[in-house]
């Protein structure tokens, strides 16, 4: 089930969810919100140095392209506003760490809050950046629709079931199910915290207009600007012990 524009902060947009100034988050109600490179540039650029840390403006620095630099700037001047106001604290003092390993337990796992009370995930590719914020462990993906010739590069990604439900649907439609699968996909991936590290064939999350969520999760598909496709996957509040691939 898309999620759709409920409300505006600054020029990130809410599109599902409590904002910082309303209800609190909710296993159900996750804050999922939308910010557009182009309308957010100036403002990014204005707050960044007094939002951003050393580390994230020396980042900013390193990018070659404008366009990857606005955007990694818009993206993490959102988060850290958007994480401050949920926190209750000032953009600036918000401390990101990084969670253990999912493979060898060293503190290079995905980034997180400490506390474990707020959970987010932020995906951008160029021009757009997603944000969510939960109160279990939260993934999303935003990506373009490709072009043909990048899906048949990327078939071993599928899972059979999903590579199979592709194969009968008319040439036109194969890309965007294809971007329709693989968000859903590196969502629930980005959520668990694995990420890429494993193998994105393993698990099931289906092609067609409803996704299949693993055990233990939900996963929806979000609503996104034309020519992208989008997802949010959000743990149970009590996953099984065995929840995971399939």
């Amino acid at each position: 089930m898309a999620a759709t524009t409920t409300g505006r902060l600054l020029v990130p947009r809410r599109l599902s969810g409590a904002g910082p100034a309303g209800a609190a988050l909710t296993p159900a109600g996750p804050g999922l919100w939308l910010v557009d490179t182009t309308a957010y540039r100036a403002h990014a650029t204005r707050h960044a140095p007094d939002t951003l840390d050393s580390v994230e403006l020396a980042r900013a620095a390193e990018f070659v392209r404008s366009a990857d630099r606005d955007g990694y700037v818009c993206a993490h001047v959102a988060l850290r506003r958007l994480l401050g106001a949920y926190l209750g604290m000032a953009a600036r003092d918000v401390v990101v760490e990084r969670a253990p390993c999912a493979h060898c337990d060293e503190p290079h796992g995905k980034p997180v809050v400490p506390g474990g009370t707020l959970h987010f995930s932020l995906s951008h590719c160029e021009g757009l950046s997603l944000l969510a914020f939960a109160t279990t462990p939260v993934g999303v993906d935003v990506e373009p629709v490709p072009d043909a010739a990048a899906i048949a590069e990327t078939a071993d990604v599928l899972h059979p079931r999903e590579a199979a439900e592709l194969a009968v649907l008319p040439a036109c439609e194969r890309p965007p199910a294809f971007t329709r699968v693989w968000t859903r996909k590196e969502a629930y991936l980005k959520g668990t915290g694995v990420g890429l590290s494993a193998d994105p064939a393993s698990d099931y999350v289906g092609a067609g207009p409803e996704p299949t969520a693993p055990p233990g999760w939900t996963l929806s598909d979000v609503l996104a600007p034309q020519g992208h496709h989008a997802a949010l996957a959000l743990a149970l509040e009590d996953p099984p012990a065995d929840a995971g691939g399939g």
